[in-house]
């Protein structure tokens, strides 16, 4: 699967204006607002290309240009 590293631009906005208001807020403050961050960056998500064979790749299928490869074609490639 190629991704772009989703989990470190999900939180890319999220720690820019966190760091700015470094000193004023209080946990509270902060967890509440870092929500409201990420409930407002989350209309721009698109899902990811090849949702449906992540079940695959948990089991632990390889793949090759976006296609299952057999274990008998892999030793061939190779």
């Amino acid at each position: 699967m190629r991704t772009s590293n989703p989990i470190e631009s999900t939180f890319a906005t999220v720690r820019l204006r966190t760091d700015k208001t470094k000193g004023c807020l209080s946990r509270d403050t902060a967890l509440a607002m870092v929500f409201k961050l990420a409930k407002s960056a989350e209309r721009h998500w698109r899902k990811l290309d090849g949702a449906n064979r992540l079940g695959q790749l948990i089991e632990g299928v390889k793949f090759r240009n976006g296609e299952p490869v057999q274990e008998a074609e892999e030793k061939a490639a190779v």
